[in-house]
């Protein structure tokens, strides 16, 4: 008895030691990628804008030679980020009119933010009452993106309006019917499975994985989410889906639930199980084809952390196949891959997730 104690004690350990350093790593990762971790630059000069790269002061607000006011949101909107961090913007108001918005330096991967960058002009002409009152969808593939634009802009103009008034907790969640709904889905999958076992239901929930949270909300974990996080902190208002995710990988691991998040919530992982449901033939694999997989993945893993580590190459993160759930984004080779993936699927079970995935990797480290 003492001896299987201290053994489940020693394990424990281990699983939080290892937790440790994967968080070690992500830390190294966001600085080597963005110089900052936590939103806090390393960096002696400032670099959130331009000017401040340059070394001038950020003015929230300025006038123009032709009585443009230009209002600018680096400090007023400092904890609304988008996918890779905050999403400062110059808005140009002439004559009490929005004349033009502009975007200034920001950590946005460059494909997500240029469709994004299309809302920019969704409140030309309009006074700045009116603009408030303005209900501004998000572009769809490029959701955090745009987000980050919209919560600047509400921001930008409440400064311009003189509204002195701070936010509210309702004010900073995202009450749009996509995340309502993407936060059901995802609490039904942390929570269902811990007490209910049915293959029907389980059924029910894969697909709901793949169509709300994959292909609707565009919400998944991958090392590109730890790094963007670990570098500019987490926006817990607008990240209640993510977060949950997290806990059910990271967490739950350490209360028994291994491997949770992948076998439960994932989207693609999800969508490999259902393309396996389609077929009762499945391709009979040796231990010795499985231990060669098994090896070949674990090496991926060792190399892809050595070329993130080492600053090399750190685009990787992008080509994770989760990705291709944001097809109007997705790189064409992300999305010829996961098709490859889901098809081999259906003869394999879940061959991505286990012989390739890194995330997957790093949460059966857990």
């Amino acid at each position: 008895m003492t001896k299987g104690k201290n053994n489940k004690v020693t394990k424990k350990i281990e699983q939080i030691v290892i937790l440790i350093s994967c968080l070690a790593i992500m830390v190294v990762a966001a600085v080597e990628r963005d110089g900052k971790v936590w939103g806090h630059s390393l960096n002696e000069e400032p670099a959130d804008t331009a000017a401040a790269a340059s070394g001038a002061a950020v003015d929230t607000m300025r006038t123009l030679a032709d009585g443009t006011v230009v209002v600018n949101t680096t400090n007023l909107a400092k904890d609304v980020s988008g996918f890779g961090g905050p999403v400062p913007l110059e808005i140009y108001i002439k004559d009490g009119k929005i004349s033009k918005v502009e975007a200034l330096k920001n950590s946005e991967t460059p494909d997500f933010f240029n469709q994004a960058k299309a809302l920019l002009t969704r409140w030309n002409g309009k006074t700045v009452e009116e603009a408030q009152q303005m209900k501004v969808d998000g572009v769809s593939g490029a959701t955090f993106s745009s987000r980050g634009i919209i919560g600047n802009m509400e921001r930008g103009l409440q400064f311009a309006a003189k509204n002195s008034k701070k936010p509210s907790i309702l004010d900073k969640l995202d009450l749009s019917a996509k995340t309502i709904v993407g936060l059901v889905v995802v609490l039904l999958a942390a929570i269902i499975p811990l007490f209910y076992h049915n293959k029907r239901w389980r059924i029910i929930q894969l697909s709901l994985n793949v169509i709300v949270l994959g292909l609707w909300c565009g919400t998944f974990l991958s090392w590109s989410l730890f790094v963007n996080f670990m570098s500019n902190g987490i926006n817990v208002w607008v990240s209640l889906i993510p977060i949950i995710m997290l806990i059910t990988a990271f967490i739950y691991p350490l209360f028994g639930k291994k491997q949770y998040y992948c076998t439960n919530i994932c989207p693609f992982g999800s969508l490999q199980v259902l393309a396996g449901k389609t077929t009762h033939k499945h391709w009979k694999m040796g231990p010795k084809t499985v231990k060669r997989l098994t090896l070949f993945r674990r090496i991926l893993f060792a190399v892809l952390m050595i070329l993130m580590l080492t600053g090399v190459w750190s685009a990787w993160m992008d080509y994770e196949l989760f990705t291709a759930f944001i097809f109007n984004s997705a790189s064409i080779v992300v999305i010829i891959l996961a098709v490859v993936f889901v098809l081999l699927s259906v003869f394999v079970p879940r061959p991505y997730c286990r012989f390739v995935c890194p995330t997957g990797t790093m949460f059966k480290m857990l």
